[in-house]
């Protein structure tokens, strides 16, 4: 088969539907699962070998030599880079085009299916013990890396973490001003003009966020596209996004929000150190964020549900969550494979991770660890997993990923920088993004519905 057969394949496959688990018709998976990026075996080299990786969790080199004095044949050489969307994928996507592509990379679900198309991941499914670990997964995240019918096209990644949403919010502050964790999203605002009067923000708004704005859609159930016949139909701009979006566009207008500070900023941190900005909506792994870059602030913190569009509702978005996949061109798959299980279902590995990283792990084991069950002291001794599980609960599984996720969120990215500078509002972003996506999907010829 030719290269740009397999690439034709990959595309009519990407129409085989994708919810939540981008999920490949069983058909494809016959004829393009094993040759497609990947060998249809995955042997062990049976010498020394070397695997680069590359990852931005916080912490993982300490992970990785846990591995390579446990593993002296099987060495991982680890770099640390930006989080995907701030350059990452665009260096991978590069690396993949010039043959140089690491063994290992970090990739978010989300973003899989772009990677998937570019024929950039490898199938795994044949390494040795991949097809056996899903069970030890939280269903739906092995689901987004089994493209398949059972997962007869192959499995592409193994799940690392989660990003269910909460709300962090200043404890100390609150309770200053009496006011108690807002149970709906029109509390939330009641607050905001409160907190002006102090001088103070409620919260930033970033431009470079996107994947944060998204998980805002998710907990009100506004999913970004829809599964039609054979073709796709690009569904941002709906009744339940523009909700979202008519809110936060007023919270802009009023100045009720910070919106000259961008995420993980050394000037939000200082907003959060100096009690300017005093709620952060975030996932789960920002529990780390805020201790590690708001130091002077250690117990003053304290977590809650999402605020909800109605009261009473128990609804959750969610933010990223990635995977550790082994890209097309590695040498050595099943070492690769091997590793990639490890690092997320080891206990050890696990726990690292979670401590110097802040990851809430997709592995079942994981949410049995230690930690995840004790008061944490820099958030005044609250059980803050406790909130985050709940959140996990209740997290929609049937939210939608494109296949050109990152195309998307890079148009709704400029299209809130313009929102910003007034030039646009949010929900003619939502309207804009959602024909620039339409026409993305198009160029990788993919049917595109209305």
């Amino acid at each position: 088969m030719t290269m740009r057969d397999r690439t034709s394949l990959v595309r009519r496959c990407m129409l085989g539907g994708v919810a939540l688990a981008l999920t490949f018709v069983t058909a494809c998976g016959g004829e393009g699962g094993g040759d497609d990026a990947a060998g249809a075996t995955c042997e062990p080299a049976g010498g020394k070998v070397t695997l680069d990786y590359w990852s931005w969790v916080p912490g993982m080199q300490k992970a990785v030599d846990v591995w390579n004095r446990e593993n002296p044949d099987i060495q991982v050489k680890l770099k640390t880079v930006p989080s995907g969307n701030a350059g990452t994928y665009q260096n991978l996507s590069n690396a993949l085009k010039a043959g140089k592509a690491p063994d290992l990379g970090q990739v978010e679900y989300d973003s899989l299916a772009s990677f998937r198309l570019k024929e950039g991941l490898t199938d795994i499914s044949s390494c040795p013990g991949v097809k056996d670990a899903g069970a030890a997964f939280v269903d739906w995240t092995w689901s987004q890396v089994e493209f398949g019918a059972d997962g007869k096209d192959g499995v592409w990644a193994v799940p690392q973490d989660t990003g269910p949403m909460a709300l962090f919010y200043r404890k100390d502050i609150y309770d200053k001003l009496g006011m108690k964790a807002p149970a709906t999203w029109d509390e939330y605002a009641e607050q905001a003009r409160r907190l002006k009067k102090e001088g103070k923000f409620i919260t930033h708004f970033s431009q470079t966020d996107p994947n944060w704005f998204t998980g805002l859609l998710w907990q009100n159930k506004a999913t970004m596209f829809e599964r039609a016949g054979d073709a796709w139909k690009v569904t941002v701009d709906r009744p339940e996004s523009r909700q979202v979006a008519d809110y936060w566009q007023k919270m802009i207008d009023d100045k009720l929000v910070a919106t000259d500070l961008q995420g993980f900023s050394p000037a939000l941190y200082k907003a959060w150190n100096d009690g300017e900005v005093v709620t952060w909506v975030s996932a789960a792994w920002g529990y780390s964020t805020i201790r590690d870059n708001a130091k002077s602030t250690d117990g003053a913190w304290a977590v809650a549900p999402m605020p909800q569009w109605k009261k009473g509702d128990r609804q959750a978005g969610n933010w990223g969550g990635s995977t550790t996949t082994v890209m097309a061109g590695s040498e050595h798959p099943a070492e690769a494979a091997k590793f990639a299980l490890w690092l997320n279902t080891d206990p050890e590995a696990l726990e690292i991770l979670n401590r110097e990283g802040g990851l809430y792990p997709a592995a079942k084991a994981g949410l049995e660890l230690p930690a995840l069950q004790q008061p944490v002291d820099f958030y005044g001794k609250q059980k803050v997993f406790d909130v985050f599980a709940q959140a996990s609960s209740q997290v929609d599984t049937g939210f939608t990923w494109g296949p050109t996720m990152t195309d998307t969120y890079r148009f709704l990215s400029d299209g809130t920088a313009d929102t910003i500078a007034g030039k646009s509002t949010l929900g003619d972003v939502l309207k804009e993004t959602g024909a620039q996506s339409a026409e993305s999907l198009r160029k990788q010829s993919l049917d595109v519905t209305q």
